[in-house]
């Protein structure tokens, strides 16, 4: 009987083993393919990717790649890298990522709606590229998301109501781009004020903005104060969001 038990127990454990490998295989390859189709959309000429070699199990050895104990990958660190070319949609299937920055490179087209697939992702900076088009509704869907940096790119249209939806949300900064519109004062969106202290912002400077109704906390403000963020290129410049919780 014990032999039983022990003979079992051994089988419960290899079996184990052998899941545990296949799923980190799973997600090595799968993602692998992933960051290795953005490549090849770049242009290197720092080569700061020559060691994205798809022939490998999984993209965890990659430099510029930080990844999970199961072999997921969840940073992609590649800031002011030289890079030039375009995202691709496959970075959508990269489901445990937490943090994708690429910003001050030479990147070009637009976001991918594959982006809100990302439903772990913390911080999206992608600031100082030369992305156009529009933001995409699917960003609403990152729930989790804490820090969202578009600014300095060629974003036409308005900014979605999805992104008051995230009441994680504590930067938002969309400045020195093309866009329009009003800006949403709804959900996550409404508790956030004027600059003070012990706040995080939200900048929307540099565009052709407009609110539909002043904040009230904008109302009591000093009409130099005021005059000087019209300057801004819209109706205002700099909001902060309050220690608020929701």
């Amino acid at each position: 009987m014990d032999r039983i038990i022990s003979l079992f127990s051994s089988s419960a454990l290899l079996l184990f083993i052998l899941v545990v490998q296949n799923t980190s295989s799973v997600y090595g390859n799968a993602e692998g393919d992933a960051l290795y189709a953005l490549k090849k959309q770049l242009k290197d000429p720092n080569n700061v990717l020559q060691s994205w070699d798809p022939t490998l199990v999984n993209p965890c050895t990659w430099y510029h790649v930080t990844c999970n104990n199961y072999n997921s990958v969840t940073r992609v660190e590649l800031g002011n890298a030289g890079l030039s070319g375009q995202l691709v949609s496959q970075l959508g299937q990269l489901s445990n990522l937490q943090y994708l920055e690429m910003y001050g490179n030479n990147i070009t087209g637009i976001i991918p709606n594959a982006i809100g697939n990302l439903t772990n992702l913390v911080s999206l900076d992608l600031y100082l590229n030369r992305l156009h088009g529009r933001i995409p509704t699917a960003l609403g869907n990152l729930q989790k998301l804490r820090y969202l940096r578009l600014n300095n790119n060629i974003l036409t249209g308005t900014i979605p109501f999805s992104l008051t939806t995230i009441t994680t949300l504590q930067v938002l900064d969309v400045s020195s781009n093309r866009l329009r519109g009003y800006v949403p004062r709804n959900g996550s969106f409404a508790f956030f004020t004027p600059r003070r202290a012990n706040v995080l912002p939200i900048i929307l400077t540099w565009n052709s903005l407009r609110m539909l109704l002043l904040p009230q906390p904008l109302l009591h403000c000093p009409h130099s104060f005021l005059q000087g963020m019209e300057k801004s290129n819209n109706f205002f410049s700099i909001f902060y969001k309050s220690d608020i919780v929701v």
